[in-house]
């Protein structure tokens, strides 16, 4: 118990009010993956702080794999919420990947044996909860649904899976290595030609996956998780680079 005369604790710097006031609402579940942040005019004034203490804020949060943010104006700008904050493993990992980035070749690797086991897992355990992945789904498919808001679903819909499994471990490591994942599927997505169809063709292997974990099939499950991976990777000609966050790239 503190004393009566212990000096009060020190009140929270500005930049800590607003991160506070933004996980507080992930937590919350006030905001979820996809939302977009009021403006920082709007959060200074609400918040009772200025400006650039709402920026340091956003800047931690990116750093940390939480938003993306976006400059100039449109449906792409401001900063979008892209994950919710999965404890002290995962925020590790976020910013190792911040700091020195991984081989690209070692997170499609590590990808592939993660999320493997997560499907398998899934296909075995019988009657597992697909329910929240197949609503990231059906909001994959609006028609309105831009690029951008496509692939920071599709990010959502990988890690549901991985929840859905209910290995901590799995998910966990998944929600660290997002930022890396999400940097080489952005840059593989400028590179696609026709995107229509390409999103297109990467519904039809999600909604693929699913059902052959709803169907108990883990090995099927398995290749076709294997397959929807490496075949992103190769046809969206991504060579041997670093996966790193990278300002207005992330799937």
């Amino acid at each position: 118990m503190p004393s009566p005369d212990d000096p009060p604790p020190p009140a929270p710097r500005a930049w800590q009010v607003v991160l506070e006031h933004i996980e507080r609402d992930l937590l919350d579940d006030t905001l979820a993956p996809g939302d977009r942040l009021p403006p920082e005019r709007d959060l200074a004034s609400r918040l009772g702080v200025g400006r650039s203490s709402v920026r340091e804020a956003l800047r931690v949060l990116e750093v940390m794999g939480l938003i993306r943010t976006g400059t100039g104006s449109g449906p792409s700008s401001g900063a979008v919420i892209i994950a919710t904050p999965r404890g002290g493993m995962s925020a590790l990992l976020r910013l190792q990947v911040a700091a020195h980035g991984f081989p690209l070749d070692d997170v499609v690797r590590t990808r592939v044996a993660l999320e493997s086991a997560v499907v398998e897992d899934l296909a075995s355990q019988g009657a597992p909860d697909t329910a929240p992945v197949r609503r990231i789904l059906d909001a994959m498919d609006a028609a309105e649904r831009t690029r951008d808001e496509f692939l920071t679903l599709d990010a959502q819909f990988h890690l549901g899976l991985a929840e859905a499994s209910g290995n901590l471990v799995i998910t966990a490591t998944m929600a660290g290595l997002r930022s890396a994942i999400e940097s080489y599927v952005r840059i593989g997505a400028a590179r696609v030609p026709d995107w229509a169809a390409m999103s297109t063709r990467l519904q039809h292997e999600h909604r693929a996956i699913v059902a052959a974990v709803e169907a108990g099939d883990p090995g099927r499950a398995r290749d076709l998780v294997r397959a929807h991976i490496i075949g992103y990777y190769a046809d969206a000609h991504l060579a041997r680079e670093t996966a790193t966050p990278s300002e207005g790239t992330k799937t």
